[in-house]
């Protein structure tokens, strides 16, 4: 198998750390789809990373489809329960985790538009939603030690990486302080050589 991506997508990362943690072999080929003379498009026309090209070179697009499907083909270490309410509560963790990123990236692109072309509202707004992402997943993960509650699933993964990429982007946010639960999350998940492998940088 052959993971495209970079080192700066927290998409790319969750599906680095679920790999991790199946301990999968797979070579990461690291391409950007903006950098000029990229050949992404030739295999994925939506030009996304993360890519997963599998052995038979079918590529699969989006991060919550190649977690998924990697899970399903791997029977150790299962981060997904079997199909029911319970899984119904990891992909809800995944959907807010992944909306959180998506948020904080589009953050990032807007500041990278000419000062004259932001928009000082739509950024308020948008980090307003940051905000409330945060403090619902604080309120949702209680004291529990884990976000399913006592057992590591892609869940715990997700909301991970998530934090990780705040951290890269948005140093000054400092977002541990106010969310102690999520602190205590991260802190744990942080020792898990998934996630020492793996970090996010520019």
């Amino acid at each position: 198998m052959k993971l495209i991506g970079t080192h700066t997508s927290p998409y790319v990362r969750k599906v680095r750390v679920v790999l991790a943690e199946k301990k999968m072999d797979y070579d990461f080929v690291v391409e950007s789809p903006r950098a000029p003379g990229s050949t992404l498009l030739d295999i994925n026309p939506l030009g996304r990373v993360p890519t997963l090209v599998l052995d038979d070179d079918t590529p699969l697009f989006d991060s919550s489809v190649i977690v998924e499907y990697i899970d399903s083909i791997t029977p150790n270490n299962k981060l997904f329960p079997a199909p029911n309410r319970e899984r119904t509560e990891v992909k809800r963790w995944e959907a807010l985790a992944d909306g959180l990123c998506e948020t904080a990236i589009n953050i990032v692109l807007e500041h990278r538009r000419p000062e004259k072309e932001q928009s000082a509202e739509w950024i308020a707004r948008q980090q307003e939603f940051v905000t409330r992402t945060l403090r619902f997943m604080e309120s949702q993960l209680g004291e529990k030690s884990f976000c399913m509650g006592t057992h590591f699933s892609l869940a715990d993964i997700v909301v991970g990486v998530a934090l990780s990429y705040l951290d890269l982007r948005f140093q000054g946010m400092q977002w541990a302080d106010n969310h102690p639960n999520l602190a205590r999350l991260y802190e744990k998940l942080q020792q898990r050589p998934s996630f020492m492998e793996t970090v996010l940088h520019d």
